[in-house]
């Protein structure tokens, strides 16, 4: 069997996780690591055994390259994208899938020209406390869905911001807590609430005002047309990484996770559904544990030739979510707005 050759742009925090998964499939073969700074780029290809880059240009041109992994800065997504995928590359980029809608439209009709997968990596939809919710909402087990809610109260400070200078800035991150760290939380809301409705909700930077210029906080209604609501709250102005909690409310029953675990809650009686998942990779506990699953999936879609669930029409639902949020937010709020026409979801 031809393996497929798979190259990762971006040498950050994240690209640890793409690199480790690649080199798990039987399947697939790492080749090329690319990173604007040569130390890193090099680094990355001493730990993985594969050549290192500074640029893409070398892997347009190269026929044994069929898969890039993008773990860029946001803002770089949409352009880097659509040049790999004009070039027969399928793409598959970390979240969000760019840092507006407008972008990531753009990203999705050069995948539709070109003919090739574009993935977006929501992998907390692999989660094993995930799926069982999902498999309880499909199923209509317990009833209707009735309610929902987020929680994620994390901590990124004034040292996170200055580590790099996309960071915290409206031009190139697009937003703060929601389009970074809270996105999966609202993906997986949106994911199994349906279609939205109607969002209203505000942001503000309640911390860290001096720091960036984008929100470290905010809160959402979400109606779903199904008549179901989520509330959600985030922020990364705690002291602390606490886990990601969820509860989602049928008629006949409650599931919870809380501490990265998964109860059910009926007839007067809670059941643990899924222990805390485990990983070897080296990554954050509270990014979630299934990147390697979600790669794999990724791979068997584009070797089978089959369209990948998470594209980028299902990618940018959750883009359109935040960007209604910001939109929905009016002035004084303790942001420094871009013009509005920027907000606007698209």
């Amino acid at each position: 069997m031809q393996k497929l050759g798979a190259a990762v742009i971006g040498c950050g925090a994240i690209y640890p996780l793409h690199a480790g998964s690649i080199a798990e499939l039987e399947d697939a073969e790492l080749r090329v690591v690319v990173d604007s700074d040569p130390e890193k780029a090099q680094a990355a290809a001493s730990r993985y055994g594969c050549e290192a880059a500074a640029d893409i240009k070398g892997l347009l041109e190269r026929e044994d390259i069929h898969v890039v992994h993008l773990c860029t800065p946001h803002h770089l997504h949409a352009e880097t994208a659509i040049e790999l995928l004009a070039a027969g590359k399928h793409v598959l980029t970390e979240k969000p899938i760019a840092e507006k809608a407008t972008a990531a439209r753009a990203m999705i009709e050069a995948a539709k020209k070109n003919r090739r997968q574009l993935g977006v990596t929501f992998q907390n939809r692999y989660n094993d406390a995930s799926r069982i919710i999902h498999e309880y909402i499909v199923s209509g087990e317990l009833g209707e869905l009735v309610c929902m809610k987020g929680i994620v109260t994390w901590n990124r400070g004034r040292a996170y911001y200055e580590s790099g200078a996309w960071r915290g800035q409206w031009a190139t991150e697009g937003g703060g807590v929601l389009i970074n760290q809270a996105i999966h939380t609202l993906d997986l809301l949106q994911w199994f609430g349906g279609e939205i409705a109607s969002v209203k909700g505000s942001v503000t930077c309640d911390t860290l005002e001096d720091a960036i210029e984008v929100e470290d906080t905010a809160h959402a209604s979400i109606d779903f047309a199904s008549g179901a609501r989520a509330l959600f709250y985030g922020t990364n102005g705690y002291r602390t990484d606490s886990p990601v909690e969820l509860e989602i409310v049928f008629e006949h029953g409650v599931l919870t996770q809380r501490r990265d675990s998964l109860y059910l809650w009926k007839d007067g009686k809670e059941t643990r559904l899924s222990e805390p998942p485990r990983s070897n990779f080296g990554g954050k506990s509270y990014w979630g544990p299934s990147h390697r699953n979600l790669i794999a999936d990724f791979y068997m879609h584009v070797r089978e030739d089959r369209p990948f669930w998470i594209d980028g029409e299902e990618g940018i639902k959750t883009l359109q979510l935040i960007e209604a949020l910001y939109d929905r937010t009016r002035s004084g709020q303790g942001l420094r707005y871009p013009p509005s026409n920027a907000l606007l979801m698209k």
